[in-house]
């Protein structure tokens, strides 16, 4: 352990204060001269009184001769102390308290016989039991299809979808009414010119028709739905009617008045006799004109073909349960085989050839009477047939996995 700190005492301080003033190193008083000397004479002995002087004690009184004694005082006994209770005393003092145990239970044999059963309820007559006032009725087909429309046409996907395919359709082709309406070409049929903004529309199909059961997976409402419908297979089939339904009248109304708009500003151009008019190009008493063929593939035809790209998209959305692979699934299979085909080497020339003709734009050309590949004049029905088979089978195998799994 360390050393304590020095602690300084009073007379240390006091000559630390001083150290300047006094000189303690003298044996001299400073202070010797303020005294009186003392008075020249015997010095009085030790206790005896000392004499009266101006800086002396005052004198003392003489105390008188005889002081009578106090009497003391009388002695006060204190009160008793209380003694100590005993525990026998405590009980009999102590009130009796209700016990708050509670009786012991009954032993009850395990083995013992068994409890009487309730009486069975008496049965009631008929009609006398609750009868509610909402009319029950066994669900049917009819009700899942009101369900499936009232759902596609109150989300904002159908609107947003369904309004962007109308404007591609509509407003490309009148951008190219509006370029070529003073150009005399009698080389493309009439009706062709609403082809480009349909190539563009149906992508707006594609995505609605995986949207229309995705976005159920998505939100969790697909569980609701079947809670509500237990048949899986009639929900599938209410949204595959609802859905071919909305997007073949949408697409063919569109076409319809794109098709209407062509004949008006490309119809009635004059041909030369003498020449063979272009492969698709109808010519009637001399004129450009679009025949019933025309008419029925540039309207109907493509409103087909597009609602079954679009129910394809719904299998493909059943079978993955999943928006965003469900679309990038559909693009892909819409625009790869063109692309592909086109990079393909001139040794493998008739499986390219059969990827160009069977892909989905040029079954679009197709039904316009303009095919990418090929002299002859195609009307679209390989092309429209192709894709039914296909989506057929898709189709069949999202009925078959939605009733197979777990939601």
């Amino acid at each position: 352990m360390g050393a304590l700190p020095h602690q300084a005492s009073l007379e240390e301080a006091y000559m630390r204060l001083t150290n300047g003033a006094v000189d303690y190193r003298s044996t001299l008083d400073p202070r010797q001269s303020l005294q009186q000397p003392a008075a020249a004479g015997p010095r009085s002995p030790v206790g005896a009184p000392a004499r009266p002087g101006p800086y002396g004690p005052p004198p003392v009184p003489a105390l008188p001769a005889a002081v009578p004694p106090v009497p003391p005082a009388p002695a006060v006994t204190p009160p008793p102390r209380p003694t100590a209770r005993t525990p026998d005393d405590r009980s009999r003092a102590r009130r009796p308290r209700p016990s708050r145990r509670r009786p012991p239970r009954p032993a009850r044999d395990p083995y013992g016989p068994p409890q009487a059963q309730p009486p069975a309820p008496h049965p009631m007559p008929p009609g006398a039991g609750f009868t509610s006032r909402i009319p029950v009725r066994p669900a049917r087909f009819s009700h899942a299809l009101r369900s499936e429309w009232t759902k596609i046409r109150t989300v904002r996907s159908t609107m947003w979808t369904l309004g962007v395919m109308l404007l591609l359709v509509i407003g490309i082709d009148l951008l190219i009414v509006a370029a070529l309406h003073n150009h005399h070409d009698t080389s493309t049929p009439v009706l062709a010119p609403g082809l480009f903004g349909l190539l563009l529309g149906e992508i707006a199909v594609l995505t609605l028709g995986a949207l229309v059961i995705t976005s159920e997976y998505g939100t969790g409402m697909i569980r609701t739905t079947l809670t509500t419908c237990p048949s899986r297979s009639r929900v599938l089939a209410a949204k595959a009617i609802v859905f071919f339904l909305v997007s073949f009248v949408t697409t063919t109304l569109a076409c319809a008045f794109t098709a209407v708009v062509n004949n008006a500003a490309f119809g009635g151009q004059p041909v030369d006799p003498g020449l063979t008019p272009a492969v698709g190009v109808a010519v009637h008493n001399g004129v450009t004109a679009a025949s019933g063929g025309e008419w029925l593939g540039a309207t109907a035809g493509v409103g087909l073909y597009v609602a079954l790209l679009g129910l394809l998209a719904l299998s493909v959305g059943s079978l993955l349960r999943h928006s965003a692979g469900a679309i990038a699934t559909m693009l892909g299979a819409v625009l790869l085989p063109l692309i592909v085909a086109l990079f393909l080497p001139s040794s493998l020339e008739s499986f390219r050839e059969g990827m160009i003709r069977y892909s989905a734009p040029n079954g679009l050309a197709s039904l316009y009477h303009v095919p990418m590949i090929g002299s002859e004049n195609q009307n679209g029905t390989h092309q429209l047939v192709m894709l039914a088979c296909v989506t057929a089978v898709a189709l069949v195998s999202a009925f078959t996995a939605l009733n197979a799994r777990d939601v």
